[in-house]
């Protein structure tokens, strides 16, 4: 087998589910050109780690699961992107599963790359039984405070299930209890990484803000939104300094650091 034949294969390989991978080993398993091991190998190594992911995912059910059991199939994962940074809105997600959905590696937004995020922001939106997303601007932030416009962003992203003819019957969220909502909730710390909805939720709304940003970056491209997404890194103080303040700018997190700009 030529080191071009298997470099492709072994790229199939990463792209295989379980039942794919485990037809290879066995159809391969007995051959012993060196590079035809060296494959099964990767294989049995593949497989191990998403048999392990499984079982992270099926660990990751467990606050949905004990609702789930309690006869409560809508249960709501809610979770927030953008409390940081000095520019741009907060956005909220809300994701409600059915019961036999299995999406692998949800996790925690923040421990994923891009790349994966995006290709599970695909995923949730064609498993879910229903997702919100709420959206409070810069302008709003500065209004209320960051808190309370977390809290509203959350409240409009419940309110945006009811498009797809949902009510949750519970709310998982992400360490906080939302005011003004009279679903009965349950705050979870670090919740974006101990369940599946929580974690989901926290999937859509980063993708979401972050393609806001990159959209802002193509109206205010001296700033470099697209890579910073608004948080306060070197290369945007001195975009701050050099060309002052956005529509997009939270004010109120400028003025509180010493850093009024014009």
């Amino acid at each position: 087998m030529s080191d071009k034949k298997i470099g492709e294969i072994s790229a199939e390989l990463k792209a295989a589910d379980v039942s794919e991978l485990a037809g290879f080993i066995s159809t391969y398993q007995g051959d012993e050109r060196p590079g035809v091991q060296r494959l099964v190998a990767k294989a049995h190594a593949a497989v191990e780690k998403m048999y392990a992911e499984m079982a992270r995912m099926e660990e990751l059910k467990g606050y949905e699961r004990s609702y789930w059991n309690q006869g409560m199939t809508l249960v709501c994962g809610i979770d927030e992107a953008g409390r940081g940074p000095l520019a741009g809105p907060v956005v909220a997600g809300a994701v409600i599963f059915p019961q036999d959905c299995d999406i692998l590696y949800i996790n925690d937004s923040k421990k994923l790359s891009a790349k994966k995020r995006e290709e599970l922001y695909d995923v949730i939106m064609e498993k879910a039984l229903a997702v919100g997303v709420g959206i409070a601007s810069a302008q709003r932030i500065d209004e209320i405070n960051i808190l309370q416009a977390t809290y509203e962003a959350m409240r409009m992203a419940i309110r945006k299930l009811g498009d797809y003819g949902i009510t949750p019957e519970i709310l998982l969220n992400d360490a906080v209890t939302i005011p003004g909502v009279s679903i009965p909730q349950v705050p979870i710390i670090k919740g974006d990484a101990k369940s599946f909805s929580i974690g989901a939720a926290s999937i859509i709304a980063k993708v979401t803000r972050d393609r806001m940003m990159v959209a802002y970056d193509e109206l205010y491209p001296e700033y470099g939104f697209a890579g910073h997404k608004g948080y306060g890194t070197k290369e945007h103080y001195e975009a701050l300094r050099q060309y002052g303040v956005t529509p997009i700018h939270r004010r109120s997190f400028l003025e509180s650091m010493g850093e009024a700009y014009k």
